[in-house]
């Protein structure tokens, strides 16, 4: 089957999802194996077939590739650890809103404090969606039907990952949303700025929707960066403070990024979700 089409432009164009599953001939890679060795192999293969593809255009797609290896070995890992909570990739904002998960009370009030930044100020409260979702065990049972395995990757297996967070529309309560992953194939300075100001929004959010609720010492949402590789400068930047903890003294100021993890194989990841799925 092939991966490369043909635009009207006539430049080649990679199908992305085709491209991942033939690739990996329908499996995860061994355990220990480099993620980004996976990538620079992908690349190879793909040049060889079609040499006009450019650098930028396999880099634009390796972001997606490597969200789908973290996203299937978080599946698998969940689906073998019956207590851990569930990360679901998330897609662009423009097709859904990540705050579309909560039930429509809490919808609404996210809502109402839109409309009140954009009507107080010539400013407006501008979102982008994390990359993973982490959802609490008890709303992923409740919702979704008995999970497997995936042994076998498909283009199917790649739709069904991508949507599988529509199952939640319009259904989590307050505690029910966990946390947040960013996930980057490589922290470049602009990269390192996004992350804790996606963060600090989620959270000043969360805070939002637990003081008009009334919640008393609430879990607090986690939100946490991955990357292939991380370095001590890539630790210090993201250690940056949530900017509506810092508003009060009443309370202490919290990370806008929880924590910070390389995940480069299959095994990293499983060691990562150890730690971050069980909070």
């Amino acid at each position: 089957m092939s991966f490369i089409r043909e635009l009207p432009s006539g430049k080649s164009q990679i199908i992305k999802d085709r491209a991942f599953c033939t690739l990996l001939h329908n499996q995860l890679p061994p355990k220990g194996k480099l993620l980004t060795d996976v990538l620079v192999e992908f690349d190879s293969t793909i040049l060889k077939k079609e040499n006009t593809i450019s650098k930028g255009a396999l880099s634009n797609v390796h972001g997606d590739w490597y969200e789908w290896l973290l996203a299937i070995s978080a599946w698998n890992f969940c689906c073998k650890n019956k207590n851990a909570h569930v990360p679901l990739l998330m897609p662009n904002i423009s097709q859904f809103d990540v705050a579309k998960l909560y039930i429509p009370k809490l919808q609404n009030l996210i809502i109402d404090l839109r409309n009140k930044v954009e009507q107080a100020s010539d400013v407006k409260l501008i979102t982008s969606n994390p990359d993973f979702v982490i959802l609490s065990r008890e709303i992923f049972n409740k919702l979704s039907s008995k999970t497997k395995p995936i042994n076998r990757i498909t283009v199917n297996t790649i739709y069904r990952l991508n949507k599988f967070y529509s199952i939640f529309a319009d259904k989590c309560d307050f505690e029910d949303i966990i946390g947040y992953l960013s996930v980057k194939t490589s922290l470049r300075p602009d990269r390192r700025l996004q992350i804790p100001h996606e963060g600090s929004l989620m959270k000043a959010i969360y805070t939002h929707l637990q003081t008009r609720e009334w919640i008393i010492n609430p879990p607090g949402l986690k939100f946490f960066a991955i990357s292939t590789k991380i370095n001590p400068a890539d630790r210090q930047a993201l250690k940056t403070v949530a900017t509506h903890s810092i508003t009060t003294v009443s309370s202490l100021p919290q990370a806008a990024v929880d924590d910070v993890y390389e995940i480069n194989s299959i095994n990293q990841a499983n060691k990562v979700f150890k730690s971050v799925l069980f909070q």
